[in-house]
C-alpha cells in the first residue's frame, strides 16, 4: 500500500499537472445524506474504464476543469466511500475490486480539504458498465469498438484463444506468495523467480512489476478466492432428496490451494457418505460412493473448469440418493458429452501440466501423481460407479455454461457388489 505521505505528495503534483490516462477528477455535492452529483452510472463507466485499461486513480472532492480542491464534508465521507464500493459492486460486471483511501490536502489557501482517493487496477476480465463496455484514452473513457472488444476479450482470455491460466493477475504481488507453496516447484540451482517463470506462475505486467498468474494464484497463495472470488468448491450435504436448507446437515466452502480444495473436497464425500453392511455369511460393506470415481471426478472439475467465469464456483452436492458435481464452464473446443468417455481435452494446459508433474496423489487414486495424463478419468468416474450401483453416471452441459455431472448412490437393494461376491462363491 503507498505510504500516505507519498500519496499526498503525489496528488497534489497530479492535480497541479490536471488529469491524464491515469488520474480523472469528480466534484462531490451532497444532499439528506446521499450524493446527488455525479450520477451513479457516471462513476461506474470511469471504473470499468480504467480497470479495462491499464488502471488508474479516480479523486473525489477535485473539481475537474478548475483543479480546485473543493473536498467532501468529513461527516459525509463513510457514506461515500460505501456508496463507491456499491457502485463498483452492484453496476459494473463482473462486479470490480477498488481500494480506497480517505486523506486531506490542502486547497489552493492551505486549507485541509478531505478527499476520496480511490484505485482501480487493470482487470484479468473485461467488464461493463451501465454504459456499455468503456476504456481510457488520454483523459477521457471512450466507448470500445466492437473490433477493439474483440481484440480485447482476446488478449484477456474470456474467448479462449490465450490460455486463461497464463493470464497475470493485476492485484496478485509476488508477496502473496506462501513461501510453503512454492517449496515443491524450487529445484537446482537456478534463481527462485527464474524458475517460477518457466513454469507460468509469475510474470512481469506492462511497468515490469511482478505479478502471479492465474495458475500461479491458485498454486501459491493460501486463499485464490482473495484474487479469483469463485475460485474454490461449495460442498453441501442434505439429508433428503431435494435443495433444502431445511434438511441441510454438512456444509463446508473448500477454499485453499487447488490441491487443498480436492482433499477437503474428498474428505466431504467420505465424511457424508453412508457405508451399509450386510452379512453374506460374513460383513460386506457397500459405500454409496465408488471413492477412486469420486477423486477423479474432483480432479476433473478444479483442474478443468473454466476459471474466466466471475462468480461461478465449483458446486459438490450430496442428497440422500445421489451426488451431483457442478463444474464452470462449457466443454471445451469440440468435446461434447457422448465423446468425453473417449476423448480428453484440457482446458486449464499450465494447471493441468503442473498438478501432474509436482503434486503426489491421494492413495485411494492408486495413481503416482495427482493428475495422470492418460484420458482415463472419465472411463474410471463412469465404469466404477456403475459397477457399484448399477446406474451410469450422467453428464449434463447446462447452457453451455455449466458441466454437471450425477453418480447414484448405491444401497443394500441396488448394488453391485453382493453379485460379485454370489459369482466368488
Amino acid at each position: 500500500m503507498i505510504d500516505t505521505t507519498d500519496l499526498i505528495r503525489e496528488l497534489i503534483y497530479q492535480i497541479r499537472l490536471g488529469e491524464d490516462s491515469a488520474y480523472e477528477f469528480k466534484s462531490v455535492t451532497t444532499k439528506s445524506n446521499k450524493v446527488e452529483q455525479p450520477h451513479r452510472d457516471s462513476i461506474a463507466d470511469e471504473l470499468a474504464a480504467f480497470a479495462n485499461a491499464r488502471g488508474g486513480i479516480l479523486v473525489l472532492g477535485v473539481a475537474d476543469k478548475t483543479r480546485e480542491v473543493e473536498g467532501i464534508a468529513r461527516e459525509n465521507l463513510d457514506m461515500v466511500d460505501l456508496w463507491l464500493a456499491n457502485i463498483a459492486s452492484q453496476l459494473v460486471d463482473p462486479p470490480l475490486p477498488i481500494e480506497t483511501r480517505l486523506v486531506e490536502i490542502p486547497n489552493r489557501q492551505g486549507e485541509p480539504r478531505p478527499i476520496v482517493w480511490v484505485r482501480v487496477a487493470k482487470s484479468v476480465f473485461v467488464h461493463r458498465s451501465p454504459s456499455g463496455y468503456y476504456h481510457r484514452i488520454g483523459s477521457s473513457k471512450r466507448e470500445m469498438s466492437p473490433e477493439l472488444l474483440a481484440r480485447m476479450f482476446q488478449q484477456r482470455s474470456m474467448v479462449r484463444l490465450i490460455r486463461f491460466d497464463e493470464q497475470l493477475v493485476p492485484q496478485a504481488d509476488k508477496e502473496a506468495i506462501a513461501p510453503e507453496l512454492k517449496a515443491r516447484f524450487l529445484r537446482g540451482d537456478l534463481p527462485e523467480q527464474t524458475q517460477l517463470k518457466k513454469l507460468y506462475l509469475i510474470g512481469d505486467d506492462e511497468s515490469g512489476t511482478t505479478r502471479l498468474t492465474v495458475s500461479g494464484v491458485l498454486l501459491l497463495t493460501p486463499r485464490p478466492a482473495d484474487f479469483l472470488s469463485s475460485a474454490y468448491v461449495q460442498c453441501v450435504a442434505y439429508f433428503g432428496t431435494e435443495r433444502n436448507a431445511e434438511y441441510q446437515v454438512d456444509a463446508q466452502d473448500c477454499d485453499g490451494p487447488v490441491d487443498e480444495q480436492l482433499r477437503l473436497a474428498f474428505n466431504f464425500v467420505k465424511r457424508n457418505m453412508r457405508v451399509e453392511a450386510v452379512k453374506r455369511p460374513g460383513r460386506i460393506d457397500i459405500p454409496q460412493y465408488d471413492l477412486a470415481a469420486v477423486f477423479e471426478a474432483i480432479v476433473n472439475a478444479v483442474a478443468h473448469r473454466d476459471y474466466s467465469m466471475h462468480g461461478a464456483r465449483i458446486r459438490l452436492h450430496l442428497f440422500a440418493d445421489r451426488l451431483e458435481l457442478s463444474t464452470p464452464g462449457g466443454l471445451p473446443n469440440s468435446l461434447t458429452v457422448d465423446s468425453m468417455e473417449a476423448n480428453s481435452i484440457t482446458r486449464n494446459e499450465t494447471l493441468v501440466n503442473l498438478l501432474s508433474r509436482y503434486y503426489p496423489a491421494d492413495p485411494v487414486s492408486k495413481r503416482q501423481n495427482l493428475i495422470e495424463r492418460r484420458g482415463e478419468g472419465v472411463p474410471t468416474i463412469l465404469g466404477a460407479s456403475e459397477r457399484l450401483s448399477l446406474r451410469r453416471p450422467l453428464y449434463e452441459q447446462i447452457d453451455h455454461t455449466e458441466l454437471k455431472l450425477t453418480i447414484y448412490a448405491a444401497s443394500r437393494e441396488k448394488n453391485g457388489l453382493l453379485a460379485q461376491f454370489t459369482a466368488e462363491e
